[in-house]
């Protein structure tokens, strides 16, 4: 540049021209769009002088020289700001009237950087090499060479990290690939396992955010996400469907009623089954509008418009219901005409409904609760008084510990809708009783002290909702519950409410006579369905169902262990009636125990008249069936991390017939409380749909609702998105 040698106002930094008349109004300038952010930076280490400053290096970027001109620095006292990394990809060329332009070192192609005075910037300059639109920096060498180049000394190897302290730095390729396609899947996936509103879409914050990550992807509108979130929900509705074809056993459902705010109803059909490899799966299936779904007809519609949508009218075995539904609605015969003639209920229907077992202890709680809610009012009261200021709770501390109360529970107050809340709630009050009546009579302000009675009532209530708590927690143990493990706490809790109704003080008799009222009600209608279960437990067998009943019945049992014990093998006749699969008449006639020791040919030894006695007494006494040996046998060790679909699966050739029972037994879901859910929430009642999902179309809300359950179990695990050039926080 011809003006420079004589110009003393003006400063060379590289190939860019700037003067310093100017510099002060540019030092804070913040780079706009995708450049760095550089303020206030020193370059440490690379001065070699107070007055003078020379660098010189040369870049090659696979066969293309960059030639980095000498810098020379005039005498000043003021700090010298970085160059931006722009400059290591371009120069600065003169153009007419004294404008100047920034040149591509690779491609060649020129940009306005400054007219006169006024600078353009590098924004546009930092889009050219980072968004791809060099075409020599779409070759994957050129895309390499860039990435060992930025955010690196360029002394020679391109290896050595810079010294400075740069804000951001970057860490991909300069043209990393993008698809339009994929991020608007993503997008949509994110929306539905997340619960986001489609229309976040239209929320300018949202909108910027993703402009900040990527300024190429276009942000769908509502009716466009609505399509890209039905794509993935027949996406994987497709993958679920290929994997229900291939089930080797039956499935069991399990319905569940919502409402909304305006006059309809959805209906959610789960299914639950043990796959080929011995695994328990619950996935959801339909969540279906219906214009009243407390009607007769409305569940039976519903089901099978399910079965028929999912082509498994030939494979349903059971229907698990809340407390809500009637036996009416699903004995309907408009469900049994939709059934398949290939899908005889088993036990002429004597299993077919199950009632949800997280629902009858969430309603026996919830009675018991309601029964004493004034005295709960005034514990709630009395907490919310105590934890009114730190000054009360001291004082409250200070009660507790004169009166020497051992206990190291916290009190707190309870969430209404989970009931083990108000238990656990009223438990730490109750070791406080003493230190609540102490403190009314110490403070004027506080009067909700509960009474003798009151308290009588509240240990009461305690005594048996323990029973609830514990059962439900053994419940939640278990992760993923096969249908065996709720024989063993339906029987306890039923003798122990039977034997409390007894009870010599009639405030304890009259909260279990209640409880066991309505306990009894659940009993009578599932105690066959969950003793069959437990049979199938190799631990148990029918041993459990008789001991257990004679606690129950006493003198009568041996007539309700008949009962079972005919259903049980009433039902294996069904199985074996059904030919086994991929397996010829001789495995049918040894399921059957029809199977005879075959004429083994003579080995030669001088004994074939004993070849022929073993077979007339094969033939004479009839070997016994699968069931009768798995019963006879003794029973399996109780360990701790027994796992019995494991057991079956590695006794499946051993009873080939009866594991098809047992696999289909052991996936009746006896509780609708999902694996990673509350069963203390599971509620008593209809659940609400809030009023966004209400709005929604039908269709809609079934593709969120069903692709949330079914995207964490999706077999196509996401792609990992290609590096890009993006800015990292150091």
């Amino acid at each position: 540049m011809a003006d420079e040698a004589g110009n003393d106002s003006q400063v060379v930094q590289g190939n860019e021209t700037v003067d310093p008349s100017n510099e002060a109004g540019h030092e804070d300038e913040m780079i706009q769009g995708n450049e760095l952010v550089q303020v206030d930076e020193m370059t440490q280490g690379d001065e070699m002088g107070q007055g003078e400053e020379l660098t010189q290096g040369e870049e090659l970027l696979h066969g293309h020289e960059l030639a980095i001109a000498e810098v020379a620095t005039p005498p000043t006292t003021r700090r010298r700001k970085k160059k931006s990394l722009v400059w290591e990809h371009f120069t600065i060329e003169d153009a007419a009237g004294g404008a100047t332009r920034a040149c591509c070192k690779l491609c060649k192609q020129t940009f306005a950087y400054s007219s006169g005075s006024k600078i353009a910037g590098t924004s546009h300059l930092k889009r050219h090499i980072t968004l791809g639109s060099c075409p020599k920096i779409k070759s994957q060498e050129h895309k390499i060479a860039l990435a060992s180049t930025i955010g690196t000394d360029n002394d020679g190897d391109g290896t050595v990290e810079r010294r400075s302290k740069r804000r951001y730095r970057y860490t991909g390729y300069a043209n990393a690939s993008f698809d339009q396609d994929r991020s608007c899947s993503y997008l949509a996936k994110m929306i539905i396992l997340h619960d986001y509103p489609l229309h976040i879409v239209q929320q300018p914050t949202f909108t910027a955010f993703i402009d900040s990550l990527q300024p190429r992807f276009r942000v769908a509108d509502v009716d466009t996400m609505e399509v890209e979130v039905y794509a993935v929900y027949q996406k994987e509705k497709e993958g679920l469907l290929q994997a229900l074809s291939s089930m080797p056993g039956r499935i069991s459902l399990t319905i569940g009623l919502w409402t909304t705010s305006q006059t309809l109803g959805y209906v959610s059909l789960a299914g639950q089954f043990i796959d080929s490899e011995w695994k328990l799966h619950r996935r959801m299936l339909n969540f279906m509008m219906v214009s009243s779904p407390h009607s007769e007809n409305a569940l039976s519609e519903a089901i099978s418009a399910s079965l028929t949508d999912w082509s498994m009218k030939d494979k349903l075995f059971t229907i698990t219901l809340d407390n809500d539904c009637s036996s009416h609605d699903i004995y309907s015969a408009n469900l049994r005409d939709h059934l398949s003639s290939k899908n005889d209920l088993s036990l002429k229907g004597q299993l077919f409904v199950v009632r949800c077992y997280a629902h009858i202890l969430n309603a026996v709680a919830q009675d018991v609760i309601a029964s004493i809610h004034g005295v709960i009012y005034n514990i709630r009261e009395s907490i919310k008084f105590i934890k009114a200021s730190p000054n009360r709770e001291e004082k409250f501390a200070e009660i507790a510990l004169q009166l020497e109360i051992p206990s190291t529970k916290t009190l707190c107050l309870d969430v209404t809708t989970q009931w083990n809340t108000t238990y656990l709630m009223l438990l730490a009050a109750l070791d406080y009783k003493q230190a609540f009546t102490q403190l009314e009579t110490c403070d004027d302000n506080y009067n909700e002290a509960p009474s003798f009675e009151d308290w009588k009532k509240v240990e009461a209530a305690c005594n048996y909702l323990r029973l609830l708590y514990d059962s439900a927690h053994s419940i939640m143990a278990a992760g993923n519950p096969t249908s065996n493990i709720f024989f063993h706490e339906a029987w306890k809790l039923q003798l122990e409410l039977a034997n409390a109704s007894g009870h010599e003080d009639p405030v304890f008799s009259t909260i279990a006579k209640d409880m066991h009222e309505r306990f009894d009600k659940y009993w009578k209608d599932c105690n066959l369905v969950l003793a069959v279960a437990v049979v199938m437990d190799p631990r148990f067998k029918m041993k459990l169902v008789e001991f257990s009943y004679s606690k129950i019945y006493g003198v009568e049992a041996a007539k309700y262990v008949k009962v079972v014990n005919d259903a049980v093998h009433e039902l294996f006749k069904d199985y074996v009636a059904q030919p086994l699969p991929e397996q010829g008449a001789t495995n049918h006639a040894a399921a059957n125990g029809n199977n005879t020791h075959a004429n083994h040919p003579s080995t030669g030894d001088g004994l074939l008249d004993f070849d022929m006695y073993l077979s007339e007494i094969a033939t004479s006494q009839p070997s016994k069936s699968e069931l009768e040996q798995y019963l006879d046998e003794s029973l399996t060790p109780r360990i701790q991390e027994f796992d019995i679909l494991n057991w079956w699966k590695l006794n499946t050739l051993k009873f080939p017939t009866l594991s098809r029972m047992a696999r289909d037994i052991l996936a009746i879901p006896m509780s609708m409380a999902t694996n990673g859910s509350s069963i203390f929430s599971a509620g008593t009642g209809t659940r609400m749909l809030d009023d966004y999902r209400s709005s929604l179309r039908p269709e809609i809300v079934e593709a969120l609702v069903c692709a949330k359950d079914w995207l964490p179990y999706s077999t196509t695990a996401p792609e990992a998105p290609s590096s890009g050039l993006l800015g990292k926080m150091e």
